[in-house]
C-alpha cells in the first residue's frame, strides 16, 4: 500500500518481518482497492512515485545536510562564546539566547528529516544521527519523537488517530464538524470562543517547556527507551556545565526558560500553520493522496521560507514522500500540482504571513460554530 510505500526505505528488510505474517492472496474476484478509495488516482499517485524514483528525487545531497549541521553547531558554540567574550550582561544575553534558540529550531528541524530516513540512504546512519541530534542537542527522545510522528503522518487532522490535534477538546475545539459536536452536547473544557485570543499565550510559548518537556521523559521511562534517556541526560550535563559555569543559577534558568519558550513559539506558528486551518474529521479511509492534500497546505516557496520553516513549506510533498530529502521537493511539486489539477484536487499554497493568520482565523471560526451550537436551544 502508498503508505507502506512512504513510510519504509528498505523494503528487503521490512519483507524478513512480513513473511511469518501472510495469511493468503486475494482471489482473482476480489478488488484490490477499497470502496472509499479512488482507484484511477491511487493508480495516478503510484506512476508519479515510480517517476520520482527514476528522477533519483529521494537520493539525498549529503552535503546539503553536512552543511546544516555544521551551522546549527557553529550556532550553539556561538551562542556561549558571546558569553564568554563579553560577558553576562543584558545585551550579549540577548544575542545569545537568540543564537541559542536558532540553533535549538534548526537542530528540530534536522532532526525531522533524519527520523524520515531522507539524510542517508542507510537507515542505521540516520538513526545513530538522529539519537545524537535530537537527545544530545535538543534534549528529547528520539523513540518518543518517532512513535509520535509517525501516528501524524499516517492519519493527519483525523481525530483519536493523528496526536497532533489531541489538544481538542481540553484546550481547543478544532475543526467545524467536532466544534458544532462539542456545542451540541454542551461541553466547555475552556472558553472556547475565546480560543483565538488565549492561543498566543498558551500553546506557541508553553507547548515546549511544559507538555513536551514531559511528556517526552514520561514515554521514553514508560517504555524503557534507555539509550535515549542516556543521550538526553548528556544535553542537561553539557547545557549546565558549560552555561552553569558563566550565569548565576537565576539566569541559567532564566536562560532556558526563554529558549525553550522561544523555540516553541517558532516550531508552534511553524507545524500549525500547513494543517490546523484545514480539514479536521474522523478517519474516513480515503486514499493516501487525498488524505494527505485534505489535511495539508503549503506555504510560499523563498530562500528565507525555506530556511525558517525547515522546508516544511513544502507540507504538501513532504507528506506524500515522507522519505524525501527536503532539498528535492521544490522539484517534485510540479508534478503534484499537475495531479491535483488532474483529479481535481484543491493545492492550497500561501504566503507566510497568510498561513500564520488562518491559524487565528480558524480557531475563531471554531470557536464561534462551538458558541453558536451551545446557545442554541
Amino acid at each position: 500500500q502508498d503508505a507502506f510505500v512512504a513510510f519504509h526505505v528498505d523494503k528487503v528488510l521490512v519483507s524478513k518481518y512480513l513473511k511469518p505474517l501472510q495469511i493468503g492472496e486475494l482471489a482473482p474476484d476480489q478488488p484490490s482497492i477499497e470502496p472509499t478509495k479512488n482507484e484511477i488516482l491511487v493508480k495516478d499517485f503510484r506512476e508519479l512515485r515510480a517517476t520520482v524514483e527514476r528522477m533519483g528525487l529521494l537520493e539525498p545531497n549529503q552535503l546539503f545536510f553536512f552543511l546544516l549541521l555544521a551551522h546549527i553547531l557553529l550556532l550553539d558554540a556561538a551562542a556561549w562564546l558571546i558569553l564568554f567574550y563579553f560577558g553576562t550582561s543584558l545585551l550579549p544575553f540577548v544575542f545569545s539566547l537568540l543564537l541559542l534558540t536558532i540553533s535549538q529550531v534548526q537542530a528540530s528541524w534536522l532532526q525531522h528529516d533524519l527520523g524520515h530516513l531522507s539524510v542517508f540512504r542507510k537507515a542505521k546512519w540516520n538513526h545513530l544521527l538522529h539519537k545524537f541530534v535530537m537527545c544530545h542537542l535538543i534534549g528529547a527522545s528520539a523513540k518518543w519523537w518517532t512513535l509520535l510522528h509517525s501516528q501524524h503522518h499516517a492519519k493527519p487532522n483525523c481525530f483519536h488517530k493523528d496526536p497532533d490535534i489531541d489538544m481538542h477538546p481540553f484546550l481547543f475545539t478544532l475543526g467545524k464538524k467536532f466544534s458544532v459536536e462539542l456545542g451540541i452536547k454542551k461541553k466547555k473544557y475552556m472558553p472556547y470562543n475565546h480560543q483565538h485570543k488565549y492561543f498566543f499565550i498558551t500553546l506557541p510559548p508553553l507547548l515546549f517547556p511544559t507538555y513536551f518537556q514531559c511528556h517526552t521523559f514520561y514515554i521514553a521511562y514508560t517504555k524503557k527507551y534507555w539509550a535515549d534517556l542516556a543521550w538526553m541526560l548528556t544535553f542537561y550535563i553539557r547545557f549546565f556545565y558549560t552555561y552553569g559555569s558563566l550565569l548565576e543559577t537565576k539566569t541559567l534558568n532564566s536562560l532556558i526558560s526563554l529558549h525553550r519558550m522561544l523555540e516553541s513559539s517558532w516550531f508552534v506558528w511553524v507545524s500549525q500553520m500547513n494543517h490546523i486551518p484545514m480539514d479536521i474529521d474522523y478517519d474516513k479511509n480515503l486514499d493516501w493522496m487525498s488524505t494527505q492534500l485534505q489535511a495539508t497546505c503549503n506555504v510560499e516557496q523563498s530562500l528565507f521560507n525555506d530556511w525558517f520553516t525547515g522546508h516544511l513549506n513544502f507540507q504538501i510533498e513532504h507528506h506524500l514522500f515522507p522519505s524525501m530529502p527536503r532539498h528535492n521537493y521544490w522539484k517534485v511539486a510540479p508534478l503534484v500540482k499537475s495531479l491535483c489539477a488532474k483529479h481535481g484536487i484543491e493545492y492550497q499554497c500561501k504566503p507566510l504571513l497568510t498561513a500564520f493568520a488562518d491559524i487565528v482565523h480558524s480557531l475563531k471560526k471554531s470557536g464561534e460554530l462551538w458558541h453558536d451550537a451551545y446557545l442554541h436551544k
